[in-house]
């Protein structure tokens, strides 16, 4: 693989399904008629992972003369989505892949989605498409967060307000759980039968955690509609991987470059996995000839990359924000930030993971510090480390429950846990801003200042840490973490464990 040559002598091709024979040469294209495509796949959420991952498989199928009635159509029930959906609509919804290995980079135009849905207050347009006959998938990349959970207990949280809105007004849906519901109630009074409900958000038991929250709205408007869903849609735990930074100017740049005009490239590592529980109502595509792998085991699988790799992520992310370190990358060849990780990962984290086939836990690990260390992957620590309040306690606490309950050291993962309380102050240690990093960071920042005196008050935040504030082991290495950098700072900290 070479790196990207500049096209000096040409101006870009812009990207329109006319073009595609106008591309550079060394640039890979859809070799099937697109026009031949139909929808199969409502996908709601069409950010960077869903193009650089499942959009790929199906492209990748109908590269085969499969697939062509299994179309993706994107979806968003966020106002701010359109911007990239008339820049989408713009190009025929084609969409530059970029593949950053650490030996070069190489392009591949892909051509699976066909539409994209207007974006509207009530969600008519998504309604009604999940409602035809011919859409048989409707699966959902929406963030960890998304998903209205309680972090405590990871029960359905009512209390929101978008959620006592679709409750009370259930044919003017806020929610994308809301515009399924109400498609499904149209399906069922049609007598069109369900779809398969997808998530393909990084969730421990990502099928069941949409069942839950789908089935439970469904109960507050109408329980007799929750029932049904509960009994004849489906919903498959999935594991989905792939690194996929935030587009910026130099991606755009990079494919202008290489002699195409894009306006939202994607750019992707090498690595790709997806594996499935094989459970869908209304048929699916062939995803094995793309190279899904289907188990009944993917409980293992989503154990292994959410508890080590996404872990890892705030191991990686959290102490570098307050350093002032940018990338993953750049964290990784840190002197004390990548013996850190190694250190948690391969003595805290793994050996709490149960192997999968062809890859043990400690070989996993290997694997992560390879992915992380790519530098041609710019992926910023500020992204890695958004939303805190959702990754913690679905990433770094279970690893601790587990840790406590089977007598194991939780010393690095505590560390962890109080270098986000630290970030959680606003500055970094040189006195930069650290700006808002989550969607509850005022409440963060409030209890970052308190816990400055007074540790324990950053625990005692039971929304996230639920009785761990309780846990006198965990609780008192926090407070002895917490203390240590208040005092000498985060690399002081890091050192005294390395040395440990």
């Amino acid at each position: 693989m070479d790196e990207l040559k500049p096209l000096a002598q040409r101006a870009p091709v812009p990207l329109k399904s006319e073009n595609l024979p106008d591309l550079p040469a060394d640039v890979l294209r859809p070799a099937y008629d697109r026009s031949d495509l139909t929808p199969g796949i409502v996908h709601i959420g069409v950010g960077n992972f869903h193009r650089a991952h499942q959009a790929w498989y199906l492209h990748r199928l109908m590269q085969q003369g499969l697939a062509k009635d299994w179309a993706i159509v994107g979806a968003s029930v966020r106002d701010h989505d359109c911007e990239l959906r008339g820049q989408l609509e713009a190009q025929n919804y084609l969409t530059t892949l970029v593949e950053l290995a650490p030996e070069g980079a190489a392009l591949e135009v892909i051509g699976s989605m066909i539409d994209y849905l207007p974006i509207q207050q009530a969600n008519n347009a998504l309604i009604e498409q999940m409602a035809r006959p011919e859409i048989r998938i409707v699966s959902l990349t929406v963030t960890e967060g998304g998903y209205f959970l309680d972090p405590a207990t990871q029960g359905f949280d009512f209390s929101h307000a978008d959620i006592k809105h679709d409750a009370s007004h259930p044919d003017r849906p806020r929610t994308a759980f809301g515009a399924m519901i109400a498609a499904l109630r149209i399906r069922r009074a049609r007598g069109l039968g369900p779809f398969t409900c997808m998530s393909c958000d990084n969730l421990l038991g990502n099928g069941n955690v949409l069942r839950q929250t789908l089935v439970s709205l469904a109960r507050l408007s109408d329980p007799e509609m929750a029932e049904w869903i509960d009994a004849h849609c489906s919903f498959p735990n999935a594991m989905v991987d792939c690194i996929v930074p935030a587009t910026g100017a130099g991606a755009l740049a990079l494919v202008r470059s290489a002699g195409i005009s894009d306006g939202a490239p994607v750019q992707h590592e090498s690595y790709r996995q997806w594996v499935l529980e094989d459970d869908f109502c209304a048929g699916r595509p062939e995803l094995e000839s793309a190279g899904v792998t289907f188990t009944d085991q993917v409980h293992l699988y989503e154990a292994m990359k959410i508890r080590i790799l996404n872990g890892g992520h705030q191991v990686v992310s959290v102490p570098a924000q307050i350093l002032g370190v940018e990338t993953i990358s750049e964290a990784m060849q840190h002197r004390l930030i990548g013996p850190f990780f190694q250190k948690v990962a391969q003595t805290e984290i793994a050996p709490l993971v149960a192997d999968v086939p062809s890859m043990t836990a400690k070989d996993y690990v290997s694997l992560i510090v390879r992915r992380f260390r790519n530098p041609k992957i710019v992926d910023t620590t500020r992204r890695v480390a958004f939303d805190g309040s959702s990754r913690h306690p679905g990433f770094i606490l279970p690893t601790i429950r587990d840790a406590l309950a089977s007598g194991k050291s939780v010393r690095g993962l505590a560390l962890v846990e109080a270098c986000w309380a630290r970030m959680c102050l606003g500055t970094r240690e040189d006195g930069q801003e650290i700006a808002p990093n989550d969607p509850n960071w005022r409440a963060l920042h409030t209890c970052a200042k308190a816990a400055i005196d007074a540790p324990e008050r950053w625990l005692e935040m039971s929304h996230v840490y639920g009785d761990l504030a309780q846990e006198s082991r965990f609780a008192s290495q926090f407070n002895e973490w917490l203390g240590l950098i208040r005092n000498a700072g985060v690399e002081a900290a890091l050192t005294k464990y390395l040395n440990e």
